[in-house]
């Protein structure tokens, strides 16, 4: 690729109006290496209420793919209805916003009972100047039932799922606590995009123990699952993490932004011209490195200098 391809590029292309995602935290929601089911503590980079008490939820009940039934229900869409109607002001305002996306985004959003997903996504859709869902979630959280759904959704609306990928090393996926391998990602997304589904894979750059050339391989390994779009970001360190605790004990070494800069570059100007680019960096709040990652809008500012001074057009 040598000419950045966004993923806001590919929403006017397709819908020919400025088109934003609306990101949303479904209560009652977790992972499976949170509760227990695939590892417990959740990934050491991800700040949640299994490491640090003080973030403990109000909300006891956690919904997992065995769930029997759902007490929440009634209170989830109203929170989902909340929140979007709270958001979209903003982003009319500020971005010219049109047409919107429903971003399904913290923890994991396929691992809840099937009747629950339905009306979760059904009701998204139904908000006024909705063209379409995204759904993050983990490759070994999503059934078949849900798959074979989403692709019959797909038929009458834009549907999108978010994997997260971040690294091809199953040695790292042990560090991190994940709770599964890759083959599990590419048994899973194969399937996905099998049946038609958009994917969007997301990577991380600088996990504990990796370096340039698992950054690499990664990136290839990602590739050859044929998704349709990525989102790079660097490793970030931030409080109440296990994580956290490494990097104050001088047991992890953050990326350096050279380093990233050097790797983002490489993997966009390998990048195949039909994958959109949906995130180069991100903002982060209790962040504690990297330094270099704490303004956001100066982080950005640097990747798109150096994508422009080594060829890339923007």
């Amino acid at each position: 690729m040598t000419k950045l391809y966004t993923f806001g590029k590919y929403l006017r292309r397709k819908f020919h109006t400025n088109v934003y995602k609306v990101p949303i935290s479904i209560p009652g929601f977790t992972c499976p290496n949170i509760d227990g089911t695939a590892a417990r503590g959740g990934c050491v980079f991800c700040e949640n209420e299994s490491f640090s008490p003080n973030l403990k939820s109000k909300e006891k009940i956690k919904l997992n793919l065995k769930s029997k039934s759902n007490p929440l229900l009634d209170r989830q869409l109203q929170s989902l209805e909340y929140q979007f109607s709270n958001t979209i002001p903003f982003l009319k305002k500020r971005f010219k916003a049109k047409k919107f996306i429903v971003y399904f985004q913290s923890f994991t959003n396929t691992y809840a009972p099937f009747d629950t997903l339905k009306a979760l996504y059904e009701k998204a859709l139904s908000f006024n100047d909705v063209v379409g869902i995204s759904i993050g979630t983990r490759t070994d959280s999503i059934t078949d039932e849900t798959l074979e759904y989403l692709k019959e959704l797909s038929k009458k609306t834009e549907v999108w799922i978010e994997y997260g990928i971040q690294t091809s090393n199953d040695k790292t996926y042990e560090i991190i606590n994940r709770g599964h391998n890759f083959d599990n990602v590419k048994e899973t997304i194969t399937k996905t995009k099998n049946l038609g589904l958009n994917v969007c894979g997301h990577l991380i750059y600088g996990l504990p123990n990796e370096i340039r050339k698992d950054w690499e391989k990664t990136f290839y390994d990602t590739i050859k699952l044929n998704i349709d779009s990525i989102k790079f970001h660097p490793m970030y360190v931030t409080k109440n993490t296990l994580l956290a605790k490494d990097y104050e004990e001088g047991k992890f070494i953050p990326i350096t932004e050279k380093e990233y800069l050097d790797i983002l570059l490489w993997s966009i100007k390998n990048l195949p011209d039909n994958v959109s680019i949906q995130r180069m960096s991100a903002g982060i709040e209790n962040l504690l490195a990297p330094k270099w990652c704490n303004n956001k809008s100066l982080q950005i500012s640097h990747i798109m200098k150096y994508l422009k001074g080594n060829g890339i057009k923007v």
